[in-house]
């Protein structure tokens, strides 16, 4: 399954996911420095779903805010 993510690194609210017509944003306290929100975001999505972290991968936009995530 292909989602479309919208990251927002850096956040006060936590790490959260909402549900959009397009798709997930996904709020992190995590700030994107050194992969380090890329990394929270596989944990917080792998929390979301219920499944392992290994099963989740970033296809496409690696260091935008704009990314299309793999699960399964």
């Amino acid at each position: 399954m292909e989602i479309h993510v919208v990251v927002k690194p850096g956040s006060s609210q936590g790490d959260k996911v909402e549900k959009t017509l397009d798709g997930l944003v996904v709020c992190l306290r995590a700030k994107a420095v050194d992969g380090a929100a890329n990394k929270a975001l596989v944990e917080v999505l792998a929390k979301h779903f219920k499944v392992p972290k290994t099963t989740i991968a970033i296809k496409h936009g690696a260091s935008s805010r704009y990314k299309t995530i793999v699960v399964g």
